[in-house]
């Protein structure tokens, strides 16, 4: 009996043993595995990159403003081939901590954060209103990416540079649309009345602004952390939000001021690239088995992501 007990317990070792074995072949075979599969993809990614080589554009670091919010950091790269004027305010603000323990003071879910500072106060009374800058003339040799004619708002719809924009070729004139995620300043009822007081677009586009406001900027990074902003209005039965629970802005930085080792490197896809309009087209198509009804060739530049990335060191 000893002896079938001593042999029973010494089959349970062997077997023990050899499972063991097999789990780390196993094991290292699936390590194996996975470590092709990665090289695979980085040659995938390395020849994209060399078939397409003006699929990303690159961030110029001297146009990206690094947004600090308690929950979170913020990019936005700015415009200043559409909004100069706004731009160099802006900048210059920045760069003199104007914006720094301001607050989001007013945020509507599905529409707007604004900030700035508290109005009527000395940093408020202190900055220039600006003339509007909501559309710029066009001419014969002007060009842009086209997404769709005949939208809601414009004539004709597309990119350039990156940014969403509406076209009139009647008027020879262009402007950059209200899509989620652009910054644009203030005003008040005056057309020529912005000064420092920007929102971020947080929800639905509201294209019922354009040219009637100068954008001058768009969130690229961090766009999660603009969606997770304190809505400053109640829901009715809310408790209304004291302007203690406002969302304060940490800091507001040039990105090329920032430290090394804290700059966020960004790269955006090239709409000017031939890879970025054939994409578009496969958009407006919707040529594949998921669409068994097949929805109208059109294409909302509101919905057209432009995607960004951290650039490889």
């Amino acid at each position: 009996m000893k002896r079938n007990v001593m042999q029973v317990q010494k089959l349970l070792l062997t077997s023990l043993a050899v499972f063991g074995s097999l789990s780390l072949t196993l094991s290292a075979e699936l390590r194996a595995e996975q470590n092709v599969q990665a090289q695979i993809m980085a040659k995938v990614a390395a020849d994209n990159a060399l078939k397409n080589p003006d699929e990303w554009r690159t961030v110029d670091i001297n146009n990206m403003v690094l947004l600090t919010l308690p929950h979170g950091k913020v990019v936005i790269e700015l415009a200043p081939q559409f909004s100069p004027k706004h731009v160099e305010q802006f900048i210059r603000l920045t760069k003199a901590s104007h914006y720094d323990g301001n607050k989001f003071y007013r945020v509507i879910d599905g529409f707007v954060a604004q900030a700035g500072p508290e109005d009527g106060s000395l940093a408020d009374r202190s900055v220039t209103a600006l003339a509007l800058e909501g559309e710029w003339p066009t001419d014969k040799d002007w060009s842009f990416t086209l997404v769709q004619k005949n939208d809601l708002f414009a004539e004709q719809t597309g990119f350039k540079d990156g940014f969403s924009l509406g076209y009139s070729p009647s008027e020879n004139r262009a402007w950059l649309t209200h899509c989620p995620g652009v910054v644009a300043m203030a005003r008040g009822n005056e057309a020529d009345s912005a000064s420092s007081h920007f929102y971020i677009t947080n929800g639905q586009a509201p294209r019922y602004l354009d040219r009637i406001m100068t954008i001058f900027g768009r969130v690229i990074y961090g766009m999660n952390h603009v969606q997770a902003i304190t809505r400053t209005t109640s829901i009715e039965g809310e408790t209304a939000v004291g302007r203690s629970a406002h969302t304060p802005i940490i800091s507001m930085k040039m990105m090329a001021d920032v430290p090394l080792a804290g700059q966020i490197q960004l790269e955006v896809k090239n709409t000017e690239s031939k890879l970025f309009a054939k994409k578009l087209t496969e958009r407006i198509e919707r040529d594949n088995a998921f669409f068994f009804k097949q929805p109208p060739p059109v294409l909302d530049v509101c919905q057209t992501p432009v995607v960004t990335r951290i650039k490889a060191s």
